[in-house]
């Protein structure tokens, strides 16, 4: 049973390494509900809560989220016992407001579904955050466009975020109609864990349930005012598809603050990295410097000067993230080393008494 939700002899090797106690077994979160987890073994779905120590002892991002596998343990007709976290083979996370905490939206994703609707609220700056993140989470980007249908030249507005999609896929489909659901399942395969992120009103729920042939999640209509819709999924849940992939809802972000490595910037900016490596002067700072390539295709109309200024802002608030998380690795560091301290000091006071 657990084959069909992903399965294979590579977790069975993490879980094994990880599972000491023999009365553990594995389990796969479907769902997460406060303090609560929905969760499937080999013998079905039934409700998990944390132990004691894994409540203790977890460091931040070490609770169990949606597609983590576990080791849980049944306690006599009770809700399971998670024990741990099998380590994950990649995640998908953000920056909360405020900068000071990160948060992983779903674990152990292959195919992330960028969702964005052809409406007055598509956004191709914010679909590049979306990329850069899903290129950082190790998982294979795939833009959505949803409501093709209230679109009056949806070739032309995929053409043009196509341009920004830095070789990812784009598509456009009318889920509420089921007109193009067939492009997706190049990537919605047997044993493929997909996740559907976007911000609300982009039209995901609406696209679960065309995926699943059923009313799984309530859907709502957009603010008229701006083309914006409201949050109707509260919680992220998986679910399972007729073709045999997996498929996890999220609810709607009005932000995505990155936490993301240079490389998954560099790779969803290709053109502009290729561009900048073609200045005259390896420094060139591209403000007034003679021979830049970036102000010279600028002005010619190859590069789009909004583009060029979402990479540089990008580019700053991945450098402040990092300059965050080191300072906040080495407070965790410095208090772990205090503790130690203490300890050492108590023993030692105790030995001598």
């Amino acid at each position: 049973m657990l084959e069909f939700y992903g399965w294979s002899p590579e977790l069975q090797h993490r879980f094994d390494a990880l599972a000491q106690n023999s009365s553990y077994v594995p389990a796969r979160v479907l769902a997460h509900h406060r303090d609560l987890w929905r969760v499937v073994t080999s013998k079905g779905e039934r409700n998990a809560r944390l132990s004691g120590r894994l409540a203790a002892d977890a460091a931040e991002g070490g609770y169990p989220v949606v597609g983590d596998w576990l080791a849980v343990s049944d306690v006599g007709g009770q809700d399971a016992s998670i024990h741990a976290v099998v380590p994950r083979r990649s995640v998908f996370k953000r920056r909360m407001a405020g900068g000071q905490r990160s948060q992983i939206l779903a674990a152990n994703i292959d195919v992330a579904l960028l969702v964005a609707a052809l409406n007055g609220d598509l956004n191709p700056r914010r679909l590049e955050r979306y990329l850069v993140a899903a290129r950082d989470a190790n998982t294979t980007p795939v833009i959505v466009l949803t409501k093709a249908d209230l679109c009056a030249d949806p070739a032309s507005e995929t053409a043009r975020i196509a341009e920004i999609a830095g070789g990812a896929p784009v598509t456009a489909l009318a889920a509420l109609h089921g007109a193009g659901l067939e492009q997706l399942e190049a990537w919605l395969k047997p044993g493929v864990t997909a996740v559907l992120l976007g911000s609300s009103g982009a039209g995901k729920s609406t696209l679960l349930n065309a995926l699943l042939g059923a009313e799984a999640m309530t859907t709502g209509a957009v603010r008229e005012a701006d083309d914006r819709g409201r949050h109707t999924t509260t919680h992220r849940e998986m679910f399972c598809l007729s073709s045999g992939a997996l498929l996890v809802d999220t609810p709607g972000m009005r932000e995505l603050g990155l936490l993301a490595e240079d490389d998954a910037l560099n790779a969803s900016f290709a053109d502009v990295v290729v561009l900048a490596g073609d200045c005259r002067f390896g420094n060139c700072q591209h403000q007034s410097e003679p021979g830049c390539a970036i102000l010279g295709a600028i002005g010619a109309g190859t590069l789009n000067a909004e583009r060029w200024r979402a990479y540089q802002k990008l580019e700053r608030e991945l450098a402040f993230a990092a300059r965050r998380e080191d300072a906040s690795l080495q407070a965790v560091e410095r208090q772990k080393w205090k503790r130690i301290h203490k300890a050492q000091r108590a023993r030692y006071k105790a030995r001598d008494e």
